[in-house]
Parts: C-alpha cells; sequence; structure tokens
C-alpha cells in the first residue's frame, strides 16, 4: 500500500477525505520517488482510491514500472479516505478539536491513545451539524468491500504481488486494525510511504508500515 503524494491541502493542513486537491510537485516527485523504489516489483494487480490525487500517483508508479505488464489500475470508491462530511477542506486540528473536546480530548492523537482511531470517526460524525460524516461502522463497511475485490481477484495466486494506492487516515485505519498493536497509529504515513498487508485467506497481517523513499 502507497499513500498518495503530497498534495495542497497537506501543505495548509486541511482534511482532504472524499475532496480532490491536486498534487504539488513534491507530491509528483514522490509519486516518482516510490516508483523508482518499486520498479523491479512485479504487481499482478493494481488497485486505487477514485480520488484524483491517488489516480495520479499510480500512474507515476506505474509508469516506472519494469517488471509489470499493468497499466492501468482498478479505481473504486471503496479504498477512498475516511468522508468527513462538514468538516471536507477544514483546518484538521480545529475540526478534530471540534470533535474530540466535548469528550475531554481535544486532539486527534488523544482521542486515539485513549480509545482508536475508530472511535474518532464517531466522534466526528457526533460533531458534524449534518451527521454525514462516516462513523466507524460506516467507513469498515466500505473498506471491506474494497478488500474483497483483492481477496476475490482471480488473478492473484499465492506469493503474488498487490499495488494498492490510497489514503493517509485509510492506512492508519488499516494497521490499526490488523497491526497486532506494534505500530504507532497516532503518527501519520509520509506521502509515498509504503505499508505492507499480508493476506492469508481472510488473515491479514501488517508487516512493514511508513517506509519511505
Amino acid at each position: 500500500m502507497v499513500r498518495h503524494g503530497q498534495t495542497y491541502f497537506n501543505i495548509y493542513n486541511k482534511l482532504q477525505g472524499w475532496s480532490n486537491s491536486p498534487l504539488t510537485k513534491k507530491g509528483i516527485q514522490n509519486a516518482v520517488d516510490t516508483g523508482e523504489k518499486l520498479k523491479n516489483v512485479k504487481f499482478v494487480a493494481a488497485y486505487c482510491s477514485d480520488t484524483t490525487r491517488a489516480e495520479e500517483t499510480t500512474k507515476e508508479i506505474l509508469k516506472r514500472n519494469t517488471a509489470s505488464t499493468i497499466k492501468e489500475p482498478i479505481t473504486s470508491p471503496f479504498f477512498r479516505e475516511e468522508f468527513y462530511g462538514y468538516f471536507e477542506g477544514n483546518d484538521m486540528d480545529q475540526a478534530w478539536y471540534l470533535a474530540g473536546a466535548p469528550h475531554g480530548l481535544p486532539t486527534f492523537k488523544s482521542i486515539v491513545e485513549k480509545y482508536s482511531i475508530g472511535k474518532a470517526k464517531d466522534y466526528l460524525k457526533e460533531a458534524d451539524p449534518f451527521h454525514q460524516a462516516e462513523n466507524n461502522e460506516e467507513y469498515w463497511q466500505r473498506l471491506d468491500q474494497g478488500l474483497a475485490l483483492i481477496k476475490n481477484d482471480s488473478r492473484i495466486k499465492d506469493g503474488d504481488n498487490v499495488l494498492l494506492i490510497s489514503h493517509g487516515n485509510t492506512l492508519l485505519s488499516l494497521v490499526e486494525r490488523f497491526g497486532q498493536g506494534q505500530f504507532d497509529v497516532t503518527k501519520r504515513p509520509a506521502n509515498g510511504s509504503l505499508t505492507k498487508l499480508q493476506f492469508d485467506g481472510d488473515d491479514v497481517t501488517v508487516t512493514a508500515y511508513n517506509e519511505q523513499s
């Protein structure tokens, strides 16, 4: 799994969610660097979120891959970032303050340290005046459909590699769920960083997190 390259909203510390913010020059370079790191890895399938920042990152990575024949990824909304509802495009720290402060937890980190990333999702939906942000249950109902796409892909055999381009909170959520507590999920993954998951039937294990080019 790769987190997309840097976007303008990343610079401005804004929640992106389902909103689109273009890659910066540095963001394109993030994708290029990751593509160079992965150029000799053979992928039998590639998936990505249907946001432009994920699609552009995937394009740069696949362009440089000499070991695979894949030219285009399978894109799906199942792999999108958490939907932040009313807080889409808002300052990240302010949004998490509004979500957590009523519970005595004024930052994303404080919510996660006391409870979980899932609880942070629930708190954000509670704070959303339209209640349209995804809570933890809604989020996993969607993302699990994406994981099922990969598990049920008939092209993938034992030992094969699959490329997936997604988002920071999604990477954190997967690491929290499948990382067996060995990784710090209060630390956001770097743009273009690698996280490795191993699928064995219905079992998923995170074997590496936030590896950088």
